[in-house]
Parts: C-alpha cells; structure tokens; sequence
C-alpha cells in the first residue's frame, strides 16, 4: 500500500511538471490540465478514487497532454493561439478551421515581429498590440460578438510568449 500512494503521489508531480512547461507556452491548454489535475487529486484526497483510480486517472491525464499537440503544418505558438480563437464556436461554425488557422498564423507572425521586452507592462505598447489584435481579427472576420473576450485569449496567450520573443529579437 504505501508503494501505490508514493507511485500515485511521484506521478502527480511529474504531470505537474509537464502541465506547467505546457501552461507557458499555452495558455488554455495550461487551465485546461491543471484544473483537471486538481480535480483529479482532490478526488483522491476526499476518497472518492482509489489510489489505483487516481493512478489510472492521471496516466490518463498524461497521454492526453502528450497527444495536445499541434496538427501537422502548425507551431506550437500558432496553434496556441488558434486554440485561443477556437473557444468561440460560432467562430469555429462561421469561419471554419482554414481561416482561424490562418488568423492564427497571421497573429503570431504579427505579435513575434512587434513583441518587445515588457510590452505588456507598458501601456502604450499593450495598448499598439490590442489595436493589432483587433485589426486583424475585422480583416479575418472574426465574429464581432465574440472579439472582445478572444482579444482578451489572445493577449493572455501573447503575455505567455511576448518576453521570449522580445529576447529571440534582440
């Protein structure tokens, strides 16, 4: 018994670890697992899963993280922002996937040339990137009901990559 709780408890560190490389580089894939880490962990610590569940639960957990990763022809980057976009689904119904990979591809090129170091504490420089955003989701046609909480996705997800950026620039 207490090999399965210390095999249960090596195991939620390692997926930790892996759900936190993976929230720095993807914002909603990041929430997405870890709150779904906790549950799975405070299920196991208020017994309702055994240890052997939990341990099923989080190998589980893992070969899902494993398989999150972008299709064929995508950055990891770009598909972190066209996860972003995706959440709205009657984006996902109105534009199709070929365009909000497109979008996607076209922020991340957009926000990798103008990310400088910091950008995201300065108000002016926020505020440039904001207005870029927006541009270029009017230009992809984006739905307009939906462009202030993906302007929102879309800057937590560029906050996450803009300081490795701005250092690759320099």
């Amino acid at each position: 018994m207490p090999t399965r709780n210390l095999a249960a408890e090596l195991l939620e560190r390692l997926i930790a670890d892996q759900v936190k490389a993976r929230g720095q580089r993807n914002a909603l894939q990041g929430k997405e697992f870890t709150a779904r880490l906790e549950e799975a962990i405070n299920r196991y610590q208020n017994r309702a899963l055994t240890t052997i569940e939990v341990i099923e639960e989080l190998i589980k957990l893992a070969r899902e993280i494993n398989a999150a990763k972008p299709p064929e022809g995508m950055t990891e980057e770009e598909f972190a922002f066209y996860q972003a976009l995706a959440e709205n689904e009657s984006a996902v119904r109105e534009l199709g996937h070929p365009a909000l990979r497109a979008l996607a591809q076209a922020l991340t090129d957009k926000l990798r040339k103008s990310a400088t170091i910091n950008w995201q504490r300065r108000k002016d420089a926020r505020a440039k990137t904001v207005a870029m955003i927006k541009v270029l989701l009017a230009i992809h046609k984006y739905p307009p009901d939906k462009q202030p909480e993906a302007t929102e996705r879309v800057i937590a997800q560029a906050e996450l990559l803009a300081d490795t950026w701005a250092t690759e620039a320099v």
